[in-house]
Order: C-alpha cells, then sequence, then structure tokens
C-alpha cells in the first residue's frame, strides 16, 4: 500500500473562468460612450487647444454665374420684344378725309378702313384729336375728319 502525501488542494480538470474586468463607472455622465484616450473630443464645435484646424470650407463662387445668366436673359427679352413687336409700323397719314358715320361703326372699325397700315390705337386717338371727341361714342351721319393713307379709296359724298 502507498502513502500519498498531501500537497495541497486539488486542482480541477477544467481551468476556472477567468474574473471580468471591473467597470468603471463615470458618475454624472451616463450613457455617455467611453472614448479612447487617444482621440481629441470636440464638444459644442470648439476644437481643443492645440489641435489643427481645419482649413474653411471653399465656397464656390457662383454669382459671377448668376449676373451673366440675368444679363442675358435680359438680352433674351430685349430680343423677342423687338421682334415680336412687329416692328415699325407706318405712322399716322397726315392726309384727312371727312367721311360719315354709318350705323353700327366704331372708330376703331373707321381706323382699320381708312389707314390700315398704321397702328389702329394710334389713327383712333388722332380722330379723337382732330374731331374733339369726349366719349367715343357715334352717331349715324355724324360727319368725321379722319386720316386716309390713300385719299382716292374715300368714298365720294
Amino acid at each position: 500500500m502507498s502513502i500519498l502525501a498531501e500537497r495541497g488542494p486539488a486542482r480541477p480538470a477544467t481551468p476556472a473562468p477567468a474574473q471580468p474586468r471591473p467597470v468603471r463607472v463615470l458618475r454624472g455622465r451616463r450613457g455617455e460612450v467611453q472614448r479612447p484616450p487617444t482621440r481629441a473630443r470636440v464638444v459644442a464645435g470648439r476644437r481643443p487647444a492645440g489641435a489643427p484646424s481645419a482649413a474653411p470650407r471653399r465656397v464656390p463662387v457662383r454669382w459671377p454665374w448668376l449676373v451673366a445668366l440675368a444679363g442675358a436673359s435680359c438680352l433674351v427679352v430685349t430680343g423677342l420684344g423687338l421682334l415680336g413687336g412687329g416692328g415699325a409700323s407706318a405712322p399716322v397719314p397726315e392726309s384727312t378725309a371727312t367721311v360719315s358715320v354709318e350705323q353700327g361703326d366704331t372708330l376703331s372699325a373707321l381706323a382699320a378702313r381708312f389707314a390700315p397700315d398704321s397702328d389702329t390705337g394710334a389713327v383712333v386717338a388722332r380722330i379723337e384729336e382732330l374731331n374733339r371727341l369726349d366719349q367715343p361714342v357715334l352717331v349715324p351721319g355724324l360727319a368725321l375728319t379722319v386720316p386716309v393713307a390713300d385719299p382716292a379709296a374715300v368714298p365720294a359724298p
């Protein structure tokens, strides 16, 4: 028979799990993630002292393009106005004739009939001026002096 000498407590066959490191609790900062000590912390948009400042972001210059676009649009609108205006119409004729107003005639109809190439609004204004008309109401049989482009086209009274 053999005698075993006690040498201390017997070890278990499987190693015991390692004890976890104690967690450091920060008071007053609950829920905030801990950052590694090597990372700079930016607080409220300020950089810590000694940190390299980033170059300010350069915004591309757009105002010259906007000025050029505005100028080009003004030129286009002006060009369309000149082309769309119908060009220069013939001036109001200098020669006049006396005509009798018929039933249903208006000043603009008379202007279109006797000065077809001229601006109708300008001819109407000239008829009102020549006859000292305050109102555009015409009475049949009224004699009016109207500018005429072709005196031969006026019917004989």
